[in-house]
């Protein structure tokens, strides 16, 4: 049982900059924001030294996150932490696979996934909308550009429908990402 503990330890020394980032804990900033972070700082210490100017130029971040950003990376025991992990091997960079496909295809694009995917997990398909430059949400609304609906959909579908938000199975979706 130790040794199990000891290899998954280990094995999170290697998990990609935005698990990092969530993992601690800054106000305000959580998962999809850790991702957005990752991608546009590369690594820890960029990030640490990114101004709130610099910071709030992102989309998705508006100026108390920006706040939130910079003011936990001013802390000494934010300083002393981040040093720590880098002491002990954790990958306080991006990891960048070049066998994942990746292009803006889905720059400025919202997606909604909703019903049980048979061809994908979910986070595979929010992966893949994010690798190709798209953005998940939890709800429709009329900016959303695709739901991709698997079987057993709901209310997110009537709203899409409503709201005359294209629809898209998982065929076509993989038609998009070919």
């Amino acid at each position: 049982m130790l040794g199990n503990l000891i290899n998954s330890i280990n094995k999170s020394k290697n998990n990609d900059l935005y698990r990092l980032i969530t993992a601690l804990g800054i106000r305000h900033v959580g998962g999809k924001a850790a991702k957005v972070l990752a991608k546009k700082y590369k690594s820890i210490d960029n990030l640490a030294n990114a101004t709130v100017e610099d910071l709030q130029e992102i989309n998705d971040v508006g100026k108390i996150m920006a706040e939130s950003i910079q003011e936990f990376f001013k802390q000494k025991q934010t300083i002393d932490l981040i040093n720590r992990l880098k002491s002990a091997g954790v990958n306080t960079k991006i990891i960048e696979d070049d066998n994942i496909k990746q292009d803006n295809r889905f720059e400025g694009k919202t997606f909604v996934l909703t019903g049980s995917l048979e061809k994908f997990t979910r986070k595979e398909a929010e992966d893949i909308i994010e690798n190709f430059g798209g953005k998940t949400s939890s709800q429709v609304s009329k900016k959303t550009s695709y739901v991709l609906a698997g079987s057993e959909a709901g209310s997110k579908l009537e709203k899409a429908q409503a709201l005359g938000v294209q629809i898209i199975s998982e065929e076509e979706f993989e038609n998009l990402i070919k």
